[in-house]
């Protein structure tokens, strides 16, 4: 019955009238308040900023600790991780022992034009042989020069800042 009155019904929480021009002053305000503040602009090719300790640029590759486990491509939701290992045997541990066979890895690859640097891979590696680097400058003029091989995803491990000491009472891993 609130259309015969010529009443207007409004949704709950609505102000009764609108008050006319209060978000244009409103927004000229805040552009007036933000104009003389002092920008935080980086002249970025002239100037580089310093990314933060804890910063994820490129992920690189530790080669010496993978044991072609292929946890990181499996768990990867692009299929961006290439890997191809092979197995040699190995003399034993112990005298009288029986030869161990070691997996020992060929290729290693990440295409950057497919991921999407979630990091699962870098958190489900059981042997810390991926790893986030800080270099955030990779680009490249042509799609394909994305596809990085262990030797570039190698380079990125000498970028690698050192992490942050522990806290007091901290544990490190595998230490009890």
């Amino acid at each position: 019955m609130a259309a015969k009155s010529g009443k207007k019904t409004l949704r709950r929480g609505s102000p009764e009238q609108p008050k006319p021009a209060v978000g244009l002053v409103r927004g000229l305000w805040r552009t007036l308040y933000t104009l003389f503040q002092k920008t935080q602009v980086v002249q970025y090719p002239h100037v580089k900023e310093e990314p933060h300790p804890r910063a994820r640029g490129v992920i690189g590759l530790q080669a010496e600790n993978c044991t072609v486990c292929m946890l990181c491509a499996r768990e990867c939701p692009d299929w961006c991780i290439y890997i191809e290992g092979h197995k040699e045997k190995r003399p034993p541990r112990r005298e009288g022992g029986k030869p161990r066979s070691v997996n020992m890895l060929d290729r290693f690859d990440i295409d950057y034009a497919l991921c999407m640097y979630c990091g699962i891979c870098v958190e489900v590696c059981p042997f810390d042989a991926l790893h986030w680097s800080p270099e955030y400058e990779y680009s490249e003029l042509r799609i394909t020069d994305l596809l990085h091989n262990m030797e570039r995803l190698g380079y990125w491990d000498d970028h690698r800042h050192t992490p942050p000491p522990l806290e007091a009472g901290a544990e490190t891993k595998g230490k009890k």
